[in-house]
């Protein structure tokens, strides 16, 4: 056995099914001992991408995404990707193959400091420097990247270790790192205050975030607010944590947020932040969450506590086992009045749209593509203005929906999808970009065929980069400058090319009849919408 075989030992016993890559000179070694394991290996066209598929397939399997590069370029081309999953608290392994040890520091070819170039975007980064440390590292960076805050482990690998004999293999049993303890528990004395405030108040708030979906803790979530009758809202992160048309549920929060949602947070008087960083997205005047009210902030990240604003009760733990834990207490409260009052805000603070009749309405046609979707599809949204389109009009039934939050990298929606498809293939899943997103990230139609991984691809066409172009309408008074996206490709041709089936919808007739041939079977097709280009996602 040698470094990089036992490299890939470690990835089977950890049950990795999938490896997304591509492949150099440095990371040679593990790729040719991988073809011996049944570990399943996917060629993406950028190494960026490979960190986004394999965020996909953990969000939607609940396991650790696994990546393996080169090094040089292809170390410097995953940043991205691992700054994406860092930003949104994703758990993936990377590998990265590196130059000879010997030869660190002398700037030979294809050689970067990965672990000092990702050392603000991972939880913790390896360079392995002995070949018989490789179980160790990679049990304990697994263990990292799925426990407390998930998040991304880089692991650098250089050839000669790969290479190097591997004497005796022992994957360890167990982790047992002095340094890494996470709470998962959430204090009994943190939670009775949370309790006793619960009982007092009228017009109680749930915000959940993205950390209710990483710890599992929807069904948790739902159960709660149903037997308390308490009003959920969510960040952009935390869609999907309740089912969009859940008669507790009022919307997503923040700058393009419901209008209802931010009202309701404004006027509670006891505000349950779960799972959330309270970042400017968000919460753009922390100073409004904390007037007049009682902040409870529930993460387990305990460096999210009170970095952003201070809360009158902080409660570190994972968000699944805390509303266990408050579920055996008993206790009772009365706000009835409130959700009458959210109810009719509800009703009567509806965003108001006027769609041009000569182009597809973005909105209109993403609910009624909602409706069309399997009860467990996953939607997978990408970056730009389809991003806040699809937040405010798609409706998560029994499924997810699936975006990144926190870093905002276009071109994500497209090798995610691929990963949350190969994660369930039984699932029906759908990725949204814009004509801007989609050309930074096409080249995966080719990985798409390749592999057969059937994603529903729907590009909302305006020509221009629309949420820059929104900005400069509003910042600079329609002074445009680099957002024309003149010279795109004739998307009929490039699917024919791909292999893929082409469909176009220009206006809002037959658009049901369209959406219904674009979802009746398991086959890739990409559907281009024509788009208004100065449609705003800002009535």
């Amino acid at each position: 056995m040698i470094g990089a075989d036992a490299i890939v030992k470690c990835l089977e016993e950890e049950g990795v099914e999938y490896v997304f890559g591509y492949p150099g000179v440095a990371i040679c070694p593990f790729y040719n001992s991988i073809l011996e394991s049944d570990i399943k290996t996917i060629l993406i066209r950028t190494e960026q991408n490979a960190a986004h598929a394999a965020s996909g397939l953990a969000r939607v399997s609940g396991k650790v995404g696994v990546c393996a590069v080169t090094s040089g370029p292809g170390a410097t081309n995953l940043i991205t990707g691992v700054a994406t999953a860092f930003a949104d608290s994703i758990p993936l392994v990377c590998i990265t193959g590196q130059v000879n040890s010997e030869l660190l520091g002398s700037d030979v070819f294809q050689e970067a400091d990965i672990t000092g170039a990702v050392e603000s975007f991972v939880k913790y980064s390896y360079l392995v420097k002995d070949a018989a440390d490789i179980p160790q590292i990679f049990k304990e960076a697994f263990h990292l990247a799925s426990t407390g805050r998930k998040g991304p482990v880089l692991i650098d690998v250089p050839i000669d270790i790969q290479n190097a004999p591997v004497t005796k293999f022992k994957y360890p049993d167990e982790v047992n790192m002095r340094t890494y303890k996470p709470t998962v528990k959430g204090n009994m004395a943190q939670i009775k205050k949370v309790i006793k405030e619960l009982a007092k108040a009228k017009r109680p708030l749930i915000c959940a975030g993205g950390g209710v979906l990483l710890s599992q803790a929807e069904e948790a979530l739902r159960a709660f607010s149903e037997e308390y009758r308490i009003p959920v809202v969510s960040t952009m992160m935390g869609i999907g944590a309740m089912p969009t048309e859940h008669p507790m549920y009022y919307g997503m929060v923040g700058n393009n947020g419901k209008p209802y949602a931010n009202r309701a947070m404004n006027e509670s008087d006891l505000l349950l932040m779960v799972g959330a960083r309270v970042a400017d997205r968000a919460v753009n005047q922390p100073d409004v969450i904390t007037e007049n009210k009682v902040l409870v902030h529930i993460d387990v990240d305990p460096a999210e506590i009170g970095k952003n604003v201070g809360p009158a009760i902080p409660l570190v733990g994972d968000a699944r086992h805390i509303f266990e834990d408050i579920e055996t207490q008993e206790f009772i409260c009365e706000h009835e009045e409130w959700i009458r009052t959210l109810n009719t805000y509800r009703d009567t603070m509806q965003p108001i749209r006027k769609p041009n009749p000569a182009y597809v309405d973005p909105a209109a046609f993403i609910t009624m593509l909602s409706r069309e979707m399997d009860e467990n599809a996953i939607y997978v949204a990408d970056v730009g203005q389809n991003q806040i389109w699809s937040c405010g009009y798609h409706i998560v039934k029994k499924g997810r929906f699936l975006t990144t939050g926190g870093m905002g990298t276009m071109g994500y929606s497209i090798p995610a999808a691929m990963g949350a498809k190969l994660a369930d293939r039984s699932r029906q899943v759908v990725a949204v970009c814009g004509d801007g997103s989609f050309q930074m990230s096409m080249m995966e139609l080719a990985t798409m065929r390749q592999f057969d991984v059937p994603v529903k691809i729907i590009v909302l066409k305006n020509n221009y980069l629309g949420m820059v172009r929104e900005y400069q309408h509003y910042t600079y008074k329609d002074s445009y400058s680099v957002v024309d996206l003149s010279g795109s490709p004739d998307l009929e041709k490039l699917s024919a090319a791909y292999g893929l089936k082409f469909m176009r919808q220009e206006t809002m007739e037959g658009a049901q009849e369209t959406i219904k041939a674009f979802l009746e079977n398991d086959e890739s097709v990409l559907l281009e919408c024509l788009i208004d280009p100065m449609d705003l996602v800002k009535a």
